[in-house]
């Protein structure tokens, strides 16, 4: 396994590009599923959780012509209708086959995927709508075993504004007959990225990107050309890669309407954040003031940035608090930050940060991929070395991260860890 070190107290200057989102890519990959035609996808992050979407389809029979960041994909001839364990415990977002097996082909298998290391994520929501439309869902042996003659539109509620759940049953109704209502649907600007690539492929869907979402069912789709949006999470990333260094980064090629409720926050705690005809600047002289954040479904704070924010807050000049509503389980990256001598205190769904002036290096331990992230953050504003194990987590979402923040001016290089 790899490690990252990094030599932190450098003040990052310069800029950076951002990649296509992996959480928009994963489930317009997971469309082309819907029918035949070529999907040219591009923009597409390389990381590894797109590599094992494209594994899955292929094992399912998807043709696939990888050049770079585009990928061509052709579902015309499908193999098989069972996306296995071996597979799907890899990469959560695995379960979205689920819905364009079934409303294509009539059947879907596909492993549970189970907890991780952040909370549970159940996917009930997402059996419960496509009941809804009509299909007999049965879980046994630790796989969803799904069927339908022909699924029918229906009106779903969603107990939650599950994204994935929201992606599922979105994926589904394209090819159910009649119109379908979602209600209480996601809002993440992924999942209007996914609906725009639908669109392109004949599909009928009205009012992505609010709580209700209209689907008028059709009987086929073709392929389509799509540009990835811009991955959010990295260019929040960052941003206060730049913030917890005092320096002035320029991100590029982001959108910042996706990202207002991080920028409010920046700017509360003293950073200059300027949007840009190509993206963001930010500029930080002197420590940053104290604040609070709420994690909450989009358009709130997102969950995806708690820890790199957390970072942030324990070199501010004062007390934060953080609440995370999303997950019940990421918190865990907390005691690998008292290891640097950061001052945190949990309290069930709370965390108070007392800021101080530098935290010191140290080797820490990476739960999750946005753990990963807030480790490193933290290792930019510490005395000394820090060194981040389990670095495979972060492979998972960001494309060259030690690389781009090099080219920012962080001394920050990956290692193979000692055996």
């Amino acid at each position: 396994m790899d490690q990252v070190i990094i030599s932190g107290k450098q003040r990052l200057e310069g800029k950076v590009t951002i990649g296509g989102a992996k959480n928009a890519a994963l489930p317009i990959l997971a469309s082309t599923l819907l029918g035949g035609g070529d999907c040219v996808v591009a923009n597409l992050p390389q990381v590894r959780d797109v590599v094992t979407m494209v594994k899955l389809l292929h094992l399912l029979g998807v043709s696939e012509k990888t050049e770079g960041s585009c990928v061509t994909l052709n579902a015309a001839h499908i193999n098989g209708t069972e996306a296995p364990y071996d597979l799907v415990k890899t990469m959560r977002a695995s379960v979205l086959v689920l819905g364009p097996l079934l409303a294509r082909f009539g059947e879907a298998t596909v492993s549970l995927p189970g907890g991780c290391a952040i909370g549970t994520r159940p996917v009930n929501l997402h059996l419960k709508g496509l009941i809804t439309l009509g299909a007999d869902v049965f879980v046994e042996h630790g796989y969803i075993r799904a069927k339908a003659s022909g699924l029918k539109g229906g009106r779903i509620e969603l107990d939650f504004p599950t994204v994935t759940g929201t992606e599922n049953l979105l994926m589904a109704a394209c090819l159910a007959t009649g119109t379908t209502v979602l209600h209480n649907a996601a809002k993440e600007p992924e999942i209007v990225d996914l609906a725009d690539f639908l669109i392109l492929r004949g599909a009928k869907i009205f009012g992505a990107g609010t709580d209700t979402i209209t689907i008028e069912g059709v009987k086929e789709l073709h392929g389509a050309e799509y540009a990835v949006t811009p991955d959010r999470v990295e260019a929040g990333t960052y941003l206060m890669a730049g913030a917890v260094t005092q320096g002035d980064v320029f991100v590029e090629q982001c959108i910042p309407g996706h990202l207002s409720a991080v920028l409010n926050k920046l700017q509360e705690s003293g950073a200059t954040v300027v949007e840009e005809k190509y993206g963001i600047r930010l500029t930080a002289q002197n420590r940053l003031k104290p604040v609070e954040i709420k994690t909450l479904v989009y358009p709130g704070f997102p969950t995806d940035l708690q820890a790199q924010m957390m970072a942030l807050m324990s070199v501010a000049d004062g007390t934060s608090v953080i609440s995370e509503t999303i997950f019940e389980g990421r918190f865990l990256h907390v005691p690998e930050l008292h290891r640097m001598g950061a001052a945190i205190e949990v309290d069930g769904h709370h965390a108070v940060i007392q800021g101080k002036p530098s935290l010191t290096g140290a080797p820490v331990m990476a739960s999750d991929l946005r753990a990963s992230a807030g480790l490193i953050l933290a290792g930019l504003a510490a005395e000394g070395k820090t060194t981040v194990s389990r670095v495979y987590h972060l492979d998972r979402g960001y494309e060259r991260l030690e690389e781009k923040l090099q080219g920012l001016g962080a001394n920050i290089q990956r290692i193979s860890e000692p055996s």
